[in-house]
């Protein structure tokens, strides 16, 4: 057989996996399934150990103070390695690093379950972030350069931004089933399987150019300064919940962390082959993208903190029961993204969608701000979670496809990666921000109602007084701080009106293109 036969018959194998130049992959929505299995892995785990936390507490002997780095370790590897993840994808190849991410994920899931201290439960839950740092910005950048046509882009992004979107609330459902009828342990080992299950789908559907790293270099300087900032800032905001804002620590983290980020932005601006080139982040449209997605997340996050503890404290519903009540949020934030953004983008401007989906966000929190003590899920929490489900559907979409349009393949890793520490340092953000003004509230509030209520009678202070002051100081604390998270929703709306001007992407093309100087970007083409 001649060389020239032998090409031919490899260029024709090759055809038949990944299609023809100008055909997509035949197999492209079974890799979509794939990629939507390991980044649901990857988002719920975020919130699947909340329920269990307090059986993992008592049989592991955690103090008060320390339980927090359950979920903590987690975010902190998460947030903080999310950028050297995303260059490790353009580097080595987005297909390698997301089985890398899923094999590790897995033992590192296995190691938590298997912990019989809390020492090796918080080493787990920071290798499950480190690999989820690697594994999340490989599936987006993935999906990128799987879906260049504009409709089934459309679709294909429809679907990742509600499980995006809904992925916290999954496991908030799988994480009171898990622990109400199995064991805690089980919030960690189920994503095993599900490892198991992702890593031979990828094997099989996923296709990708070779990883770039013949002729491009890891910015060893740019990964200390980028995620020592990062990790600097998610700390501190982590510790702000149990030692205040003021506390010396906390500010010396923020400080500490915004000079190494102001140093990684000049580093890049330097450095031969840049961790984050900040063209990916000059573009006014990504830029804009960016900021929506990590205001968005701060609201979106305080609300599911707060409705935890409303439903199982206040109302005293059990972790089955809580999981379960966040199931409209779920179905809403679906219908938002797949039958409502993934539709309408490919003929309007990504921010005919993000704004109303803020106000609509916006207007579901505030609904919640005038909760009570008094049981109230059909006529306050039910409507709100509707209003913020749909709101988020109407952002989530939108904005990865925004964020991700006209990249070139060698940056795809690292923008896609730039989305996710966007929400995941918004996320962090949020919990630490918005639970410090809940508690510093509720104890302003019980302190002075429970002297008046002394005072009014006559020093006898019953149980049952005492009790009904408290849940309603607990309950006005969480009121107050949800109003703070519409009016963060809103400004999330106000970004998205002002900053992303991308257009509506013409017939066949692909999604929004961001346009710089007026000038389109070119758009993302397979590898």
């Amino acid at each position: 057989m001649s060389q020239g036969q032998g090409q031919d018959q490899g260029q024709s194998r090759t055809r038949e996996r990944t299609g023809t130049a100008g055909e997509p992959d035949p197999r492209r929505w079974w890799g979509l399934v794939v990629i939507a299995v390991a980044q649901l892995m990857v988002v719920l785990d975020a919130t699947i150990v909340n329920i269990a936390l307090p059986s993992a507490q008592r049989e592991l002997h955690m103090s008060d103070a320390n339980r927090q780095w359950v979920i903590t370790a987690y975010t902190l590897a998460f947030g903080g390695l999310l950028l050297l993840g995303g260059r490790i994808a353009d580097l080595v190849g987005r297909k390698r690093a997301f089985i890398i991410g899923l094999v590790g994920f897995a033992i590192a899931s296995a190691l938590g379950g298997a912990a019989s201290g809390q020492g090796l439960l918080f080493g787990a839950r920071a290798l499950q972030g480190a690999f989820a740092a690697v594994l999340a910005p490989s599936a987006l950048s993935l999906l990128t350069t799987t879906f260049t046509d504009g409709k089934e882009r459309s679709k294909a992004f429809g679907i990742y931004g509600a499980i995006a979107g809904g992925g916290s609330a999954i496991g908030l459902i799988a994480g009171g089933l898990l622990t109400e009828y199995l064991d805690w342990r089980w919030c960690l080992y189920v994503n095993v399987p599900i490892a198991v299950i992702a890593i031979a789908g990828a094997w099989v559907f996923l296709h990708d150019r070779r990883g770039h790293g013949g002729t491009a270099r890891l910015d060893v300087l740019g990964v200390v300064l980028g995620c020592g900032g990062l990790v600097a800032i998610v700390y501190g905001c982590s510790e702000a919940q149990p030692r205040g804002w003021g506390d010396g620590l906390v500010l010396g983290m923020l400080m500490g962390g915004a000079v190494l980020l102001a140093l990684f932005a000049w580093w890049q601006s330097r450095a031969r082959y840049p961790l984050l080139p900040l063209h990916i982040v000059r573009d006014r449209n990504r830029a804009g993208a960016f900021l929506t997605m990590a205001l968005a997340v701060i609201a979106m996050f305080g609300m599911f903190l707060f409705m935890t503890y409303y439903l199982q404290v206040v109302l005293g519903y059990s972790p089955v029961k809580t999981g379960l009540a966040f199931l409209p949020v779920t179905a809403a934030i679906i219908v938002g993204s797949t039958q409502i953004s993934a539709r309408l983008l490919h003929h309007l401007p990504p921010r005919v969608l993000m704004v109303p989906g803020a106000v609509f966000a916006a207007a579901g929190l505030f609904w919640l701000t005038t909760l009570t003590a008094e049981p109230a899920y059909v006529s306050h929490v039910l409507p709100s979670e509707l209003l913020v489900g749909l709101g988020m559907g109407l952002i989530f979409m939108p904005v990865m496809s925004t964020a991700t349009a006209g990249v070139a393949p060698q940056d795809s890793g690292v923008t896609s990666a730039t989305v996710n520490t966007a929400q995941q340092v918004g996320g962090s953000i949020g919990t630490a921000l918005l639970n410090t003004i809940a508690t510093s509230t509720s104890a302003t509030y019980i302190g002075s109602h429970l002297a008046t209520a002394a005072r009014e009678a006559g020093g006898r202070l019953t149980p049952a007084m005492r009790e009904g002051v408290v849940m309603d100081g607990v309950v006005h604390g969480f009121t107050v701080a949800i109003g703070w998270g519409a009016g963060i929703m809103l400004l999330a709306g106000v970004v998205a009106g002002v900053m992303v001007n991308g257009r509506a992407p013409k017939h066949g093309g692909g999604p929004a293109a961001g346009t710089e100087g007026g000038a389109e970007t070119p758009k993302t083409t397979a590898p």
